[in-house]
């Protein structure tokens, strides 16, 4: 009897051995990547492309809002094929995460190369590249020694001269959670109070039409991240060229905590099928010569700090920037709207 059982034994810890070995070996041959991904640049299409050439591994691209991706994935459960969510704002990277999306993931590459404040806490998500949210200002109306901090834009000052997007949108809503962790709530709201009494026209339009409005002399500043700036200089549009390049570019807070920033960023779904290959993807986005692309293409500040930002870039000059850890603006996303819609904020 004994002689049975341990038989049977040894052939449940060999069938388990090979059971453990087949999920490795079947993790390892995976030749495929799904990722979704919210960014729609020519410069991702580029990279993953090259990540292909180089790894072999196919690059199988789902393309959406944000907001639809999160929704697909919340969806599709445990069947969900997402081996990567990619999109923009750490606020968004925070709710995939909230809503059980994501997924913790070992790297040293990741760990040696991305800052602390720019990735999540516990390893969910991690930055690839980053954006200076700015105050854009008309060259021949505006003396840039005038302007100092984005608490400052609450000044009489700019009444009826400042040009910003909707409270919708996440950019306006992280800067605003950014108020409120370095700020408190009070000071955070009269804030967004007295921008609102600021506000040259109701807000409207992305920051490009900021820019416009600006040059078209509706208002004297607008608060825009700066690759679009970059965008517009470099644009086959030549109206969109010209009104790049009469505004100026000012980096607030750097007497204080520095300028906040927001980023696009990558996590491993938690249901990943090619869970290898989505670390290894993401690794490939921040080595250096992919961040050179994204830099150089899309004018984005990069991640890895091995890697120069574009010579346009370089032209603005070195800022400081926040270094409060992104996580928080997303936890502080839903007191951000709730405060925009007590301000009156559309």
């Amino acid at each position: 009897m004994k002689k049975i059982l341990l038989g049977l034994t040894g052939l449940i810890l060999m069938f388990s051995c090979k059971n453990s070995e087949e999920k490795q070996t079947d993790e390892t041959d995976s030749k495929e990547v799904n990722v979704y991904t919210h960014r729609h640049y020519e410069s991702d299409r580029q990279l993953f492309k090259q990540f292909e050439e180089e790894t072999g591994i196919r690059v199988n691209v789902i393309n959406a809002s944000a907001d639809e991706l999160i929704q697909k994935m919340s969806m599709e459960g445990k069947q969900s094929p997402a081996d990567v969510l990619i999109t923009v704002d750490a606020g968004r990277l925070e709710r995939a995460k909230s809503r059980d999306l994501l997924q913790p993931i070992e790297s040293e590459v990741l760990e040696n190369t991305i800052a602390s404040h720019l990735k999540d806490a516990e390893n969910h998500w991690f930055s690839l590249t980053k954006r200076a949210r700015v105050i854009a200002y008309a060259k021949d109306r505006v003396n840039p020694e005038e302007l100092s901090t984005y608490e400052d834009l609450a000044s009489e000052k700019w009444k009826g001269k400042l040009l910003i997007r909707s409270s919708g949108n996440i950019y306006n809503q992280s800067l605003m959670a950014s108020m409120i962790v370095n700020n408190g709530e009070e000071e955070a709201k009269k804030w967004a109070e007295a921008v609102v009494k600021n506000m040259a026209r109701s807000p409207k339009g992305n920051d490009r039409d900021q820019v416009k409005a600006v040059v078209a002399g509706e208002g004297d500043l607008a608060i825009v991240n700066t690759y679009y700036i970059g965008k517009m200089l470099n644009s086959d549009d030549p109206e969109e060229v010209k009104a790049g390049e009469k505004v100026g570019l000012f980096f607030p807070n750097q007497e204080g905590r520095g300028t906040h920033i927001n980023v696009s960023g990558a996590g491993v779904a938690k249901y990943a099928p090619n869970k290898a290959n989505a670390i290894k993807f993401i690794e490939f986005l921040v080595s250096e010569e992919a961040q050179k692309i994204f830099a150089h293409s899309n004018y984005e500040y990069p991640v890895n700090d091995a890697v120069e930002p574009a010579p346009l870039l370089q032209e603005w000059g070195e800022f400081k920037e926040d270094t409060l850890n992104l996580s928080q603006l997303g936890q502080n996303n839903k007191k951000a709207v709730m405060l925009f819609d007590e301000a009156g904020w559309k």
